[in-house]
């Protein structure tokens, strides 16, 4: 009885000893960060930027008289940006696998704040379509001013992933030239 005890138990540790051996390995061998994700990153940070600045361009319209046809234009701009980063986030997710852990996260984190904008943008493409003369509206302010809060996000977010990478980067780099191993 003891002795099936004690092959049971050996049994038990042998298997949890496989069950976490690749989660060891995992914390040995990080995965190293994709260039080609990091690259995409760049391109987004970029897409970003501009969908920031023509989003609080377009929320100052909401302050001057500009007609139906200015504010029409410029959420074509915004939206031909927001289908361009699209296009880039589609890039990174069918890359995900390859990602090391924080570019993994970075496109879990960037992939909803840019749908979330799309959505935004298309409630105020729909809404100057039907009220190209009621650009005054709170409702319509209000959608000017959430696609600027969230273009701003969406930005400062991306941003950071990039300035993060670039840092890591750096650091590792810097490993490498003093034989640093972590």
């Amino acid at each position: 009885m003891r002795k099936a005890r004690s092959v049971l138990g050996l049994a038990l540790l042998l298997g949890a000893f496989l069950y976490l051996l690749p989660v060891l390995q995992a914390a040995d061998n990080p995965v190293p960060d994709s260039p080609e994700v990091a690259e995409l990153l760049t391109q987004a940070k970029s897409h970003a930027l501009q969908l920031r600045d023509d989003a609080q361009l377009m929320h100052q319209f909401s302050l001057m008289k500009m007609s139906w046809e200015s504010h029409a234009q410029q959420i074509t701009t915004i939206k031909d940006h927001v289908n361009n980063l699209g296009k880039v986030l589609k890039q990174m997710s069918d890359r995900q696998e390859f990602a090391s852990p924080w570019q993994q996260s970075a496109i879990e984190r960037i992939t909803p704040l840019a749908q979330e904008l799309a959505s935004n943008i298309e409630a105020t493409i729909e809404h100057l379509n039907n009220n190209q003369r009621q650009l005054q509206m709170p409702q319509y302010k209000e959608y000017l001013s959430a696609n600027a809060e969230v273009a701003s996000s969406l930005s400062e977010l991306i941003s950071n992933y990039v300035a993060y990478g670039n840092n890591k980067a750096k650091y590792d780099r810097l490993g490498s030239k003093l034989e640093i191993t972590r």
